[in-house]
């Protein structure tokens, strides 16, 4: 059930109302929404429910039975048990056939053909996501950061709350699983503020996201008709694309828990106005960024280490997101430039320059503000564009071209609706860079009337822009 679907406009008032007309019992609150969960997943495919369900209870299981061990050998089996199932579906469904395929292609650089065996699968949507969420709850738990919980139920909603199932972001046992077990109360600030996130959510994915994909996949689709310029244009409208996209997701998600009373963490702080690349990652993606820092880097040494080590969990870390993404060699060679990217501000312990907002207080940015942002952005652009090819092959390909003599050329035209709405989208990001999303700058600035046209201009705006239904980019990983 898509976000932006029609279907997803009647099932969430619905769960709304029966969700707080149940209010006086929580474990029948809890009990509804995790139904509600299961439904909003096998909306998708009802086959892989059962999956998800076995995670679950799996997860659940480990938990108990790591809190319960006698001693650290018994308490690291089960965890190591956990992990290993966990990683191993992950594995099946996801990387079988990318590794199969790349040894065969391994073998036969030497002369040996070997035809590889692959699996028919079909991924499924979302297991990236709700297996990190269990493995951070059992490593919690052997960790000693967390007691395993009791009611099923409650850890169940933890792992399948419907909103963050299928994109996350991706949530950890301390910050969720209070909320869910804890009486929650409707706050009406809360709930218009998530109603305002949603619509934001909506607009970065409708108006802007969808109508920028249709140039994206034509110029990537068919790269070699188009000139460097055009090319380098089609490179920033997938940058645009998979912030709105996937930011604009993460919004819908976020705006949608606030309805039900609960706060999800925080995924993405307006990562394009990024100063370097360290704080471009600080603020895209918190939640995996912060889940691979807590659980892979810091267990490995962290920042604490000697400069080599560090080098080291840094390209770790980076290959492991660009794997995490997906089975293709194009996303770990754009987790490596990223790493490349960050070994300059690792070396000269300058990684941790930015952690304020840009132009705190202020209208514009300055010159060298401003250079920073461009810089970093045109850094990032092109490291998307090994995200977007379909293999390092026409990635370099793509890239080549743009540093051709025809990038001087003039580009392809772009829809006169759609620059305009870029535009505007920016100006709105930029002034509300100090808030978790734009629309919340109008609360206490704007009279009501001007609050209102505004939102009915961004629903106009929702309804002139709209089209056939796309999928978020994320349900992919």
């Amino acid at each position: 059930m898509l976000f932006n679907s029609f279907s997803y406009l009647i099932f969430l008032p619905i769960v709304f109302i029966i969700y707080w007309a149940i209010n006086n019992n929580l474990k029948l609150q809890n009990l509804f929404l995790l139904f509600a969960s299961y439904f909003f997943y096998a909306f998708w495919d009802y086959r892989f429910l059962f999956l998800l369900v076995f995670s679950t209870f799996l997860d659940f299981i480990s938990g108990k039975l790591i809190f319960r061990s006698k001693n650290q050998i018994e308490k690291k089996s089960w965890l190591l048990i956990s992990v290993i199932i966990n990683l191993g579906f992950l594995g099946v469904f996801k990387y079988f056939n990318f590794f199969t395929e790349s040894f065969s292609e391994l073998f036969s650089n030497f002369g040996i053909k070997i035809n590889p065996f692959t699996l028919k699968l079909i991924l499924p949507v979302g297991i990236s996501f709700y297996t990190f969420h269990g493995l951070s709850y059992v490593i919690d738990i052997y960790k000693n950061r967390f007691k395993p919980i009791n009611d099923f139920v409650s850890y169940s909603v933890f792992v399948c709350f419907f909103p963050l199932l299928v994109a996350g972001p991706i949530e950890r046992a301390t910050h969720l699983l209070p909320q869910i077990s804890t009486k929650r109360v409707i706050d009406y600030n809360s709930f218009v503020d998530g109603l305002r996130q949603i619509l934001w959510g909506l607009v970065k994915k409708i108006i802007i996201a969808d109508s920028c994909a249709s140039y994206v996949n034509m110029i990537f689709g068919n790269y070699s008709y188009y000139n460097g310029s055009s090319l380098f244009l089609g490179a920033i409208l997938f940058a645009i694309q998979i912030y709105g996209d996937f930011s604009g997701y993460s919004d819908i998600a976020l705006g949608s828990a606030k309805l039900f009373g609960i706060n999800l963490l925080r995924n993405f702080s307006y990562p394009y106005f990024s100063r370097d690349i360290a704080e471009f990652w600080r603020k895209w993606h918190m939640s995996l960024s912060s889940w691979f820092r807590d659980y892979v880097y810091i267990p490995l040494g962290g920042s604490k280490s000697e400069l080599i080590i560090k080098i080291r969990n840094t390209f770790i870390i980076f290959l492991l997101s660009g794997f995490w993404h997906g089975a293709n060699w194009t996303f770990i060679f754009w987790g490596l430039i990223n790493a490349i990217y960050f070994l300059p501000l690792l070396l000269l312990n300058k990684n941790r320059s930015y952690s304020d907002i840009v132009a705190t207080g202020r209208v514009f940015p300055t010159f060298k503000e401003f250079f920073q942002i461009l810089s970093t952005f045109v850094l990032t652009t092109f490291a998307w564009i090994f995200f977007r090819s379909n293999n390092i092959h026409s990635a370099f390909e793509y890239i080549s071209k743009i540093f051709s003599n025809t990038f001087f050329e003039k580009p392809i035209n772009i829809d006169l609706k759609l620059s305009i709405a870029i535009f505007i989208f920016l100006v709105l990001e930029w002034f509300g860079r100090e808030h978790i999303h734009p629309l919340q700058i109008f609360v206490k600035r704007s009279p009501k009337f001007i609050r209102w046209s505004i939102y009915y201009i961004l629903i106009l705006g929702l309804y002139l822009f709209r089209g056939t239904e796309q999928t978020f980019i994320y349900f992919s990983f």
